[in-house]
């Protein structure tokens, strides 16, 4: 029979591998799907599969960057979405699109029998899972395999002997790829895994089995601290990937991370498309990453390839991968640290700097055919970055954010940068960026000849990306670009820690520049219609245009910007001239203004220096954009506002920093707590984030119970009123 023939020529290959590939060879064989393999064939005892029509089980940025390769190559795409995804745009790009449940993830993107369901009714060939979510599931992945769908991916039990750190780390050992010694062990009781931090030495790492993206990955800098550190780690990995089992391993302090991006085949081959640069990290997450890592010689660069590539023989792996390691920079040492089973966020970088499309690779692949390009036929071209712009706040310990992206557009076309520019994003002005997903907005996407000009071209870009509606970190990677640690690739994993004061400067006032800007565009707002509708301030009295004869006027502006309130005085002179007061300075500005994409476009020749600027209003705020980033001004509320304005909450009320899902509650009535004690643990953004007791006292009231989605600004407990004496 066929299918007896094919497992002989896979019996090469690993007893489970050889096993889910003879199901589905032996599935493809019975008579019913016989002219079905005959048209896929058989070559070097690998089955051609068709992969004509593919469904992503995935969203976002990841969704939209699949359905554009899988476009180019023919090749037709289905969506799957939940309840808040309905309008988005991967749902909008893709060929066809199906519901899979409500909001929360368990009930959406990790419900396997629905993704299979939606696969199996539109007849797609194969799933493609990006990354996150199920892309690292065996379990997943053999039930595509179970359904006679492809898996466009690894085989199961290779992505369950990397997804399984303990296993993973035992089988680098044997494969000869440095490793970290730690304990990964089945004991998982808090006595033995205190036990062997001690033997190891504090500070250590705790870090689950199974998954990846800092989740589940918490630091004990000392024994006081572990069993609660071992306990977040707990449920966030259990929440992240239903599983707790957690490892300790000794924490390396200021390495680097560094990366190798993998890729193998059916037929045996296996290539390092080199590696990335990854340690300027928050939260244990990569928030800018780049290509070649800089400083590596090239003996190093050849031999954590090979080492990688030894990690993904060592599973007989097939299709993308990502082997990370610690690198002691200082002396060139690398170990690994574990080997995410699917196409990485980063993956642009490389595909920058070597010409290759790896979804593509990935899609080749998984349909049978031979890597497009062997180990000699790979060069390093230039330099790449990637900043990963997120809705947070960098001020407030990078606090992920939700809301409307009420205005987002770009001050550049990327189709003029030939290539060497790419804005990957799966969001459109007006999308809401929901609580219940990864807060990031869109990957900026660079290409230069050497890294100090890829470096120079991401600041512009980020400059230009110009977002309203919600805190993003935009302002934050600029600073990082002009940084001069960073400037030098002097980075590691505690670089953002180290260069703190640096990178969050004590704020001074704004440029006199920059209040000119801003009062002029405030002016201009207030009288000028924007998107065709009515000016800011529809009373025609505040209105200037057409009808006043001989018009000249004189106002005084209040703008307030870190907390700071200045007076910016502006006097017409007539034909679009003004004389501007401001921080004891007086400047002549030459003004002219247009609307364009909703926003106010002001060239300010202020005392002959030509700037330009781009403003929108949101509520109070004045949002300006200018070449060396945004500004934002608070205007003052008119005085109706004002009255109906709601008095601040107390800075002693336990509440919500942001939206989310009640996960714990760790106090109850009656209870006596002090300062800084766990009250709440709340799920926001795919995180954990801990409340704490902004006093002490006795708590009144839980207000909420878990499982409860609570907006921002909530009160999560009170307190009993102190009793006078």
């Amino acid at each position: 029979m066929a299918s007896l023939g094919l497992c002989k020529q896979l019996s090469r290959r690993s007893t489970f591998l050889s096993r889910c590939q003879s199901n589905f060879a032996t599935r493809r064989s019975s008579p019913l799907d016989e002219e079905r393999q005959i048209q896929e064939g058989i070559k070097d005892g690998v089955a051609r599969r068709n992969l004509s029509k593919i469904l992503i089980a995935n969203r976002g940025e990841i969704a939209c960057r699949i359905i554009r390769t899988a476009r180019k190559m023919g090749i037709s795409t289905v969506a799957v979405y939940s309840d808040p995804d309905k309008e988005s745009l991967h749902v909008d790009m893709a060929d066809e699109a199906f519901r899979i449940g409500p909001a929360s993830t368990n009930e959406s993107y990790l419900n396997e029998k629905k993704i299979i369901q939606a696969a199996l009714t539109s007849g797609a060939h194969g799933i493609h899972p990006g990354y996150g979510f199920l892309s690292q599931s065996p379990e997943f992945a053999q039930l595509c395999a179970d359904n006679g769908v492809t898996f466009i991916g690894p085989s199961p039990r290779a992505i369950s002997d990397m997804g399984i750190k303990s296993t993973s780390k035992t089988l680098m050992e044997k494969a000869g790829v440095p490793i970290i010694q730690g304990y990964h062990g089945d004991d998982q009781s808090v006595g033995r895994l205190k036990a062997e931090a001690k033997k190891i030495g504090f500070p250590i790492m705790i870090k689950a089995f199974r998954g990846g993206g800092g989740k589940g990955m918490r630091v004990a800098m000392n024994e006081a601290e572990f069993e609660q550190q071992l306990d977040s780690a707990k449920r966030e990995s259990m929440k992240s990937f239903g599983d707790d089992a957690m490892l300790v391993e000794k924490y390396v302090q200021r390495p680097r991370h560094v990366e190798v991006q993998v890729f193998g085949d059916h037929h045996g081959n296996y290539v390092y498309l080199f590696e990335r640069d990854c340690s300027v990290q928050r939260r244990h997450q990569k928030i800018i990453e780049e290509a070649p890592a800089p400083g590596i010689s090239e003996e190093t660069r050849r031999s954590i390839g090979e080492a990688a590539v030894r990690a993904a023989q060592a599973v007989d792996y097939v299709g993308a991968g990502t082997v990370e390691f610690i690198l002691d920079s200082d002396r060139h040492e690398f170990f690994f640290m574990e080997m995410n089973t699917r196409l990485q966020v980063e993956h642009p970088v490389t595909e920058m700097i070597t010409g290759t499309d790896l979804v593509a690779w990935q899609l080749k692949v998984a349909a049978g055919e031979r890597l497009p390009l062997l180990q000699n036929d790979l060069r390093i071209r230039g330099h790449s970055f990637e900043a990963r712009v997120y809705a947070e706040n960098p001020e407030d310990n990078f606090m992920p954010g939700a809301g409307p992206l009420t205005h987002l557009s770009l001050d550049f076309d990327p189709a003029s940068f030939d290539g060497t520019v790419r804005v990957e994003t799966g969001v459109r002005q007006g999308d809401q960026v929901s609580v219940h997903y990864d807060p990031m907005i869109a990957k900026l996407v660079v290409w230069g000849e050497d890294r100090s000009s890829a470096l120079r071209k991401l600041r512009s870009v980020l400059t230009g990306y110009h977002i309203s509606g919600l805190s993003t970190n935009i302002n934050f990677l600029t600073s990082l670009c002009d940084n001069a640690s960073f400037q030098s690739a002097h980075v590691h994993t505690d670089f953002i820690k180290e260069h703190i004061t640096e990178l969050f400067p004590a704020k001074g006032p704004p440029t006199p520049e920059a209040l000119v800007q801003a009062a002029v565009a405030l002016h201009f707002l207030k009288i000028l219609p924007v998107d065709g509708g009515a000016a800011l301030f529809a009373d025609p009295f505040d209105s200037v245009k057409n009808w006043r004869m001989n018009y000249s006027f004189a106002e005084t502006t209040q703008l307030s910007a870190n907390g700071k309130v200045y007076d910016v005085a502006l006097t017409s002179t007539g034909d679009g001239k003004f004389r501007v007061q401001c921080l004891g300075k007086e400047l002549v500005v030459e003004v002219s203004t247009d609307v364009n994409d909703g926003m106010l476009v002001t060239h300010a020749c202020i005392d002959g220096r030509m700037l330009k600027s781009k403003s929108v209003m949101e509520d109070s705020k004045l949002h300006l954009f200018q070449q060396d980033g945004c500004v934002t001004f608070e205007v003052p509320a008119l005085k109706y506002e004002s009255l109906l304005a709601t008095k601040e909450t107390g800075a002693d009320e336990a509440r919500a920093p942001m939206p989310g899902v009640i996960e714990k509650i760790m106090v109850q009535p009656g209870q006596e707590v002090k300062q800084g004690d766990p009250l709440v643990v709340m799920i926001a953004m795919k995180m954990e984030y801990v409340i704490k007791a902004p006093k002490s006292g006795i708590i009144k009231k839980v207000a909420f119970k878990t499982g409860v989605n609570v907006p921002k600004g909530s009160q999560l407990v009170y307190y009993e009123e102190p009793t006078s004496s």
